[in-house]
């Protein structure tokens, strides 16, 4: 993936970040092997449907977290959610399996997938997030990650995303 429009639109804005390239990952245990310590938290997007097919999501979480998707589905008032699929993936924001991403926002230019992000995350100053391509980790300011979010016209939906786990909820 061509990733020059990506940093052109940073540059143009003026978002700073700091960039690490590292071999392609795939998971956030992967990530954890192969991405030096960075500052910032760790996050873990998923990319979700509906029953239906008719709304998608992106669903940013701190790494750590196992999200309870029965009970997002609840949560933000979604018919039985479900991982869209890797054309679906494409389609929508642009990047392939494993380079899920908040910033992938910017490859959906109709705001047709609407954007969650984890109340307890968000208290983070700052975040790592891959940049459209798996095989390098961008750490944004939340400041830089909110103007990203609203220079592409979305909508960030804090919601408090239930945790598989208790010490999670």
């Amino acid at each position: 993936m061509d990733t020059a429009p990506f940093y052109a639109f940073l540059s143009e804005h003026g978002i700073a970040y700091q960039r690490c390239d590292h071999a392609a990952v795939y998971t956030v245990e992967e990530a954890a092997r192969w991405v030096p310590p960075l500052p910032g938290v760790k996050t873990k997007n998923l990319f979700l449907r509906d029953k239906p097919g008719r709304r998608h999501f992106l669903v940013c979480v701190p790494a750590v977290k196992q999200v309870d998707i029965k009970a997002l589905s609840e949560a933000i008032g979604a018919n039985r959610l479900s991982f869209g699929s890797a054309d679906r993936l494409k389609q929508h924001l642009g990047v392939e399996p494993g380079a899920v991403t908040l910033l992938a926002v910017f490859n959906d230019p109709a705001q047709a997938v609407d954007l969650i992000v984890d109340e307890d995350l968000w208290q983070a100053d700052a975040f790592q997030f891959h940049p459209l391509v798996n095989t390098a980790t961008l750490v944004l300011s939340r400041e830089a990650v909110a103007r990203v979010v609203e220079l592409t016209g979305h909508r960030l939906h804090l919601v408090k995303v239930p945790g598989k786990n208790t010490n999670e909820q």
